[in-house]
Order: C-alpha cells, then sequence, then structure tokens
C-alpha cells in the first residue's frame, strides 16, 4: 500500500505576525513547513519541526538557498511584506528608494520565487497564496506605495492563474490585524481592536483545503461562508 507523501509549504515573512500563525497551523495539521524571515532568531522555539532559513526575499542568494531547501512544494504562500516608511507618507513626498523597496519585496520577490517554484508547484497541481490587502482596491491617503504593490501583486495573481490552470491560485486580502506592521501604520496609535493574525488563519487552512477556482478573495467572506 502506498502511503500519502507529506505535503510540503514554503511560508515567507513567518518571523511574526499571519506568516508565523499560518506556519504554527500547517505544522499542527501535518505539513513539513519551510520559513524564512529576516529576523529567525527566535523561530526555532516558535515553529519547532519547521525548517528555518534565515533571509531577506529580495536577496537572489536567498532565494537560491530557498530553493535547494526542498525537492517537493504543495503550497506556496508570498507572505513577506514591506510596508514603506512610518508614518506613511503622501506620494508626492515618498521616497523613491523606500518605494523601490516595497516593490522587491511585495511584486518582485514573489514572483521570482514563484517561477523559481513552478516546476515543483506542477508537479504537485499546488498552490500560490498571495497575502495582498484591502489597500490594493481602496485609495488610502499615505498607502500609495503598499497599496499600488498590492495591486500589482492582485494582477500578477490573476495572470499566473490564467497561465497555470493546474494550479490554485489565489491574492487572499486578510483583512486589518493587530500586526508590527498594522501598527507601524498607525505609529502612537492603539490597534487593540483589530483581530489577532490567528483569527484569519482558520479562513486560509479552509482556502487551501477546498481548493476553490482561483481568484482574489478575503478572509472575511471565506469565514463568513464556513460560518
Amino acid at each position: 500500500m502506498t502511503s500519502t507523501p507529506q505535503p510540503t509549504a514554503l511560508v515567507t515573512g513567518a518571523g511574526r505576525g499571519l506568516g508565523l500563525a499560518l506556519a504554527r497551523a500547517l505544522l499542527a495539521s501535518g505539513w513539513h513547513v519551510v520559513v524564512d524571515a529576516r529576523r529567525a532568531g527566535h523561530l526555532a522555539a516558535a515553529l519547532p519541526g519547521a525548517l528555518i532559513v534565515p533571509g531577506d526575499v529580495t536577496d537572489p542568494a536567498h532565494r537560491d538557498a530557498l530553493a535547494a531547501s526542498v525537492n517537493r512544494l504543495d503550497l506556496l504562500v508570498n507572505n513577506a511584506s514591506d510596508l514603506g516608511p512610518s508614518p506613511l507618507p503622501r506620494l508626492a513626498d515618498a521616497p523613491l528608494v523606500a518605494v523601490r523597496r516595497v516593490y522587491e519585496t511585495n511584486v518582485l520577490a514573489p514572483l521570482a520565487l514563484t517561477q523559481v517554484f513552478l516546476p515543483l508547484l506542477r508537479a504537485a497541481h499546488g498552490t500560490v497564496l498571495n497575502v495582498s490587502s484591502d489597500a490594493a482596491v481602496e485609495a488610502y491617503e499615505g498607502w500609495g506605495a503598499y497599496g499600488s504593490s498590492k495591486a500589482a501583486l492582485d494582477q500578477l495573481t490573476a495572470v499566473l492563474a490564467a497561465e497555470e490552470p493546474e494550479l490554485a491560485v489565489y491574492a487572499v486580502d486578510p483583512g486589518d490585524m493587530r500586526t508590527e506592521m498594522h501598527q507601524a501604520a498607525f505609529p502612537g496609535e492603539d490597534i487593540s481592536d483589530r483581530p489577532e493574525p490567528e483569527t484569519v488563519v482558520p479562513a486560509l487552512l479552509q482556502l487551501i483545503a477546498t481548493r476553490p477556482p482561483s481568484g482574489r478573495v478575503r478572509a472575511a467572506d471565506l469565514a463568513g461562508a464556513s460560518a
């Protein structure tokens, strides 16, 4: 009797927030999980059993190290993101060097990782989950760099879905969360009313398990459909 191979997931930006919460849940669900983070010193204790590859997704050498860490991939989660300067500047004042960094992290790195892992994802009929934002579709003052980068990521996701119909490809808006990045977007403000990232994870696990048609989805809608 042939046993089912253990599914493998790669979650970028798993040092904190949603990436950490999702990686922990995947491990608990029996996945082999590979994670990366720029700040990874705490992850051995936070994610026992995960394969930790410290580094920055914008670094080609780091992406090569991630590629060398797996020979099977069922799920690629492009979660690593860069908000840009805090407080968030208006577009008239946005430093172009910072905007370039946002696009390198939020658009080019996910594309590069997708290109690297497409052969493995095709072989597994796998899933690509790109973490987006409502700032991709709404015009919020100060969110021009971040929001436009996530809009670009949404479009990359849509085109990838059209070009790779054997894959499940999603741009997921997780909604507001109580994270370090969200706090940086609102410096000095109390964001304790935002939900913890762990509350979003069940909707993402449902998405991964049920594989509805590829597209842009809101975690809140997934949670509502399952309620």
